[in-house]
């Protein structure tokens, strides 16, 4: 099949734009003479994100859409090709998080995150299909995570969201290519975005935690977005991203149980401490 092998004069459609890997994604795009279809549900930062563009001189167009309601996306579509005509990139970036035990999870907060992180790309791929079709290459981006490699506790809905996430993009990445039309999953590990702050999250010591090792130890946005390009230059099936994800989706190839008797343990014993240390504060208190 042919495939994307230049930027310059693409129209690439880019969710969860406004910020972290979305923006830096677009910025690099825009600096290869792309132009950008900014979407994202934040309007102040969609603005900041296209004064960024402006700038730079690209072309670009800025859409306030919330990724899980189908009408939306729907319409996001139309507007899209009213403006540009035609798509030549769609990467479907947007996502959000919740963390703690299952058994402790509202629904209402699974079903935001399922709409977000599935259902979003779902409505991308199937709204903008028709446009993508039209130039004679093309190329879908889904943003996965090292966690759709294997499901963590604490993390279920994240886990089981990236994990269709990896498996619809593979299942496209076979249908798609009679019709020149590429498709990558990107699986970042410990990227330096605003995930955690705008995660649903009971336990604030919890957030404060994972933030710090996030902003200590975690890539810029930028690493991910030049592994987005790549990944569409090369018509990559998926592209792994940090040392951690490339361990991850080792372990769980090489020890595809033994790896989760291993988190169990860990996973157990915090929590035993997590409980003692509840009850020295409690014991403390009286």
């Amino acid at each position: 099949m042919d495939i994307v092998k230049e930027f310059r004069g693409k129209v690439a459609v880019i969710t969860g734009s406004a910020s972290g890997i979305g923006r830096a994604t677009a910025l690099r795009l825009a600096k290869r003479g792309s132009t950008i279809a900014l979407a994202d549900i934040d309007p102040d930062g969609l603005e900041s994100v296209a004064k960024e563009l402006t700038e730079l001189g690209a072309k670009h167009s800025i859409h306030r859409v919330d990724v899980s309601s189908s009408s939306q996306m729907e319409a996001f579509a139309g507007e899209v090709e009213d403006i540009h005509g035609v798509v030549d990139i769609l990467i479907n970036n947007a996502g959000v998080a919740i963390a703690g035990p299952f058994a402790n999870q509202r629904l209402e907060d699974l079903e935001w995150l399922v709409g977000i992180n599935y259902w979003g790309v779902v409505y991308g791929c199937h709204y903008f299909l028709p446009l993508l079709k039209r130039p004679e290459q093309a190329h879908i981006v889904n943003v996965s995570s090292m966690f759709g490699f294997l499901g963590l506790p604490e993390q279920s809905g994240y886990c089981a969201t990236k994990a269709a996430v990896r498996a619809l993009s593979e299942s496209l990445w076979t249908e798609l290519r009679r019709d020149n039309i590429g498709v990558t999953s990107i699986h970042p590990g410990c990227i330096d975005t605003s995930i955690i702050q705008s995660s649903r999250m009971k336990n604030e010591d919890s957030r404060e935690s994972a933030q710090e090792l996030f902003s200590l130890r975690g890539a810029p946005p930028d690493a991910v977005a030049v592994a987005i390009l790549l990944g569409i230059e090369k018509n990559k099936l998926r592209m792994r991203v940090r040392p951690e994800s490339v361990l991850t989706e080792w372990l769980k190839r090489v020890f595809p149980v033994g790896v989760h008797r291993f988190i169990a343990n860990r996973w157990e014993k915090d929590q035993a401490k997590r409980e003692l240390k509840l009850e020295t504060k409690g014991s403390t208190a009286t």
